[in-house]
């Protein structure tokens, strides 16, 4: 077959075999990735390919306030433009209500431009009370708030049935999502053992208590764990801290693009001639 011309797209059916994908603003199946300090030109060529792919960008733990203003603010900026939602890491909020410095905190996210914020305790401890608060005052600022659940501990597991009522009084407070805890790691933590498989008990578990997870926000830094949750619970799964090279990889996954979800596709009934 003699091809002449160059195509302007892909065929639709190659391009998402599983028919399933949004386009943004999705509701489902949401890929959040860590940045951890790149750079700027790095940044600027994760959003060139992959950035029709990213829902939030979060700045991992508390490195915001350790970049050049400028820098932050213009890779804010540039994320922002391309429909993405810029949080800076739970633990920088921690730090600022360790310190007392929650209003400076709040008042330099939206000096910067950031779109959310996480509200998050893995490292200390908030009373139901102040985790309300928190949550209210970010919405009440414009700000879309991702909640976090779990301790960044070693060896922290889910107490499912505190999971569940922490996640309704979160939605209740305006979170737009809850985030299961599993660092950047993804080893020894939450929903996931020391070798970073995933504790499938503690997932059935879950899902018996909370059957509809649409709102749940699952760390999964790991190819395996990523694969694990979109064969467990489908290719609209939200996913996150995802590291910046693996989003077009995840992506590939959703989409039936790739051995590990090859299932995912929806092909029409072939006769094939061997």
């Amino acid at each position: 077959m003699e091809i002449t011309t160059l195509a302007s797209t892909w065929p639709a059916a190659l391009t998402d075999p599983s028919g399933r994908r949004q386009l943004k603003p999705r509701t489902k199946g949401r890929t959040m990735v860590i940045d951890k300090g790149i750079g700027l030109h790095a940044f600027t060529d994760l959003l060139a390919t992959s950035g029709e792919y990213i829902d939030i960008i979060k700045f991992g733990f508390g490195t915001s306030p350790l970049y050049p203003l400028p820098v932050l603010k213009n890779k804010i900026e540039l994320a922002a433009n391309q429909g993405i939602t810029v949080i800076p890491g739970g633990t920088l909020l921690e730090a600022a209500v360790r310190l007392d410095m929650v209003p400076g905190f709040f008042r330099q996210v939206l000096a910067l431009g950031f779109t959310g914020v996480e509200v998050s305790d893995g490292t200390i401890n908030l009373s139901r009370g102040l985790r309300n608060d928190l949550i209210k005052d970010a919405k009440s600022l414009g700000l879309t708030v991702f909640t976090e659940y779990g301790k960044k501990l070693f060896g922290s597991r889910i107490d499912v049935d505190d999971f569940a009522n922490t996640a309704e009084q979160d939605w209740s407070c305006g979170a737009e999502l809850v985030t299961v805890e599993a660092r950047e790691s993804g080893k020894g933590v939450g929903l996931f053992d020391e070798r970073g498989d995933c504790r499938d008990d503690d997932l059935s578990h879950i899902r018996s208590v909370i059957p509809n997870l649409s709102r749940v926000l699952w760390e999964a830094p790991l190819k395996e764990q990523q694969v694990s949750l979109i064969k467990t619970l489908g290719p609209d799964v939200h996913l996150g801290n995802i590291p910046v090279h693996d989003v077009i990889t995840l992506e590939s996954m959703r989409r039936g693009l790739r051995s590990d979800t090859f299932e995912l596709q929806q092909v029409p009934f072939l006769e094939y001639m061997i």
